[in-house]
Order: C-alpha cells, then sequence, then structure tokens
C-alpha cells in the first residue's frame, strides 16, 4: 500500500503538469525517478502479454506488464486531471506568475539533477545535450501550420502528441498546436462526438490508433536505447528540459488564437524581462521554493539509496 501510494502521488504530479501547456508529464516522471520504469511497462504490452491475458494466466499478466506500479501511476494521472487539474486553472487565472516561477525554479534545479545521472560527460553526451536544447528551443519558438485532415497527417498527429506527452521538456498539446490540428481533434472532433459521431470519428481513430501505436513502439524504442545508449539519452533528455525553459519563464504574455467554438488558446508567447517589485520578491520565492522540492527530493533519495 504503501508503494502503490508513492507511485499514486507521483502519477498525480505527472497528470497535474500534463495539463499544464509547456509542462511535460515526462518531466515529472524523470525527476521523480520513474521514467525508465514507465517505459519498461508501457512496451511490455506485446504479444506475448496477449498470450497471457487470454490464456486466463492473469497473475503472470500482471508481473509481465508491471501492472501494479502502471495502474498506481495512471490512477494517479487521472485523478489530477479531473481534480487537482482544476486548482490549477484557478491558480493560473489568478497567480500566473507566482506558478510559472514555482514551475521555472523546479525544472531549473532538475537539469542539475538529471544531468548529474549521466555517467560520464564526454563528446557524444555534450553533442547529444545541445541536440536535444535546439529541437526543444525550435518546438517552443515554432509558428503553428494549417490544419490537415489527410489521414497519414491525423495518425502521424496521434504518434507525436502520444510519444511528446511522455518526452521529459515536451508538452503534447503545444506540440499539437504547432502541427496545426489542435483545434481538429480536440476542440471539433471532441465536441461533435454527440452530434456527428461519423465524422468525428474519421478524425479521432486514426489520432488514437496512431497515439496508441506510436506510444508503444516508442516505448520500445526508448527502452533500447537506454540500455545501449544511457549517458547519450540522459544527456538529450536534459537538453530537452533545459529547451523547453522559455515555455515556463513566468514574465510572459501569451498570443492569443480564438478558436471556431468561440474558446481561446495560447499558440505564442511574448517574453518580458520582470519589473523588480513586490510581485517579482514572491516570484522569486516561488522559485526557490520548487528548487528546494527538487533539492531536498533528490537529497533524502540519495540517503535512501546508500
Amino acid at each position: 500500500m504503501k508503494t502503490f501510494i508513492i507511485h499514486f502521488i507521483k502519477g498525480l504530479a505527472m497528470g497535474t503538469a500534463n495539463v499544464i501547456p509547456g509542462v511535460s508529464g515526462g518531466t515529472i516522471a524523470l525527476i521523480t525517478g520513474i521514467f525508465e520504469r514507465l517505459i519498461n511497462s508501457i512496451k511490455s504490452f506485446n504479444l506475448n502479454a496477449l498470450k497471457l491475458f487470454f490464456t486466463g494466466k492473469f497473475k503472470a499478466f500482471a508481473k509481465h506488464t508491471d501492472l501494479g506500479f502502471l495502474f498506481a501511476v495512471l490512477s494517479g494521472i487521472f485523478v489530477a486531471i479531473v481534480s487537482v487539474a482544476k486548482l490549477f486553472d484557478y491558480l493560473f487565472n489568478n497567480y500566473p506568475i507566482f506558478i510559472w516561477a514555482f514551475f521555472f525554479g523546479l525544472l531549473l534545479a532538475s537539469i542539475y539533477y538529471v544531468g548529474k545521472t549521466v555517467e560520464k560527460w564526454n563528446i557524444w553526451s555534450i553533442a547529444f545535450f545541445v541536440i536535444g536544447t535546439a529541437i526543444a528551443l525550435f518546438i517552443a519558438f515554432g509558428t503553428p501550420v494549417g490544419e490537415s485532415r489527410n489521414l497519414l497527417y491525423l495518425f502521424l498527429c496521434g504518434i507525436v502528441g502520444a510519444c511528446s506527452m511522455i518526452l521529459p521538456g515536451l508538452s503534447g498539446s503545444y506540440v499539437l498546436i504547432l502541427m496545426g490540428n489542435y483545434e481538429l481533434v480536440m476542440i471539433d472532433a471532441v465536441n461533435n462526438l454527440t452530434v456527428n459521431l461519423l465524422e468525428s470519428m474519421k478524425i479521432l481513430l486514426p489520432v488514437v490508433v496512431g497515439a496508441i501505436v506510436g506510444l508503444i513502439a516508442f516505448a520500445h524504442l526508448l527502452s533500447l536505447i537506454f540500455k545501449k545508449f544511457h549517458d547519450q539519452t540522459i544527456s538529450l533528455l536534459t537538453g530537452f528540459i533545459l529547451g523547453s525553459i522559455p515555455v515556463i519563464w513566468p514574465w510572459k504574455e501569451n498570443c492569443i488564437t480564438v478558436l471556431r467554438d468561440g474558446t481561446e488558446k495560447v499558440t505564442g508567447y511574448h517574453w518580458q524581462l520582470p519589473t523588480m517589485d513586490t510581485s517579482f520578491a514572491i516570484a522569486l520565492l516561488m522559485m526557490l521554493i520548487g528548487a528546494g522540492i527538487i533539492i531536498v527530493t533528490e537529497t533524502l533519495a540519495n540517503k535512501k539509496t546508500k
């Protein structure tokens, strides 16, 4: 039960991060030390798992897929999306600078601690770190492309969106905006499910199939490269986190686009420098609290390991 609660809380943090624009649940998974285990659990859903399940060997199936761990994490993610997210929605609407400052401090400290897990920094590790940073910066400063209903492109959106959600430093919803299909998939298709089911499914089905295929295939790929190229993978992911920092910068104005249903969506940012006032002092304190949580967590984890 204690282990379940710990993994549930980590899932709670991942779910909270996934609903925040620019923040990735994968980043939280990496910070909390469950990223590699989560990837291995997802990739274990293969033909062998299906065989165990359909032959009634449920205990062996649960062990093969690490089902207890996965259920705890997914439960936390689900609870966060339906409950904790409402709290953050209120905080972002009323205290945006302070909440962004908290996450800025949290991610800034995590760059050091995640990077520290690289066993040996050499020319390849540095190269992958730079590449990861460049990719995340390109996405952060990217301009959204046009909408497309092409089935293959929708399938690709599902793959990229799902992979982005588990990759540290990359926000799945933000990537979908850049690909031009956020409005088509998340607004039009979802809202029209009860009105025009067939038309909505033409859009959602290839996205969902792409997400499932992409998630399982990407989990296999990540697991493989983690084992063979551990340092390069960690340095690449550290670069992803560093490159996502501009999106978390507290002092920015949102570029708003009004969607067809009248709702507003952030599609970019205008960055600013802070004004030295009371608000800045509080934001600085929130940064220190965010960084402090990571430092304390890492210190306790190191003591437990020793």
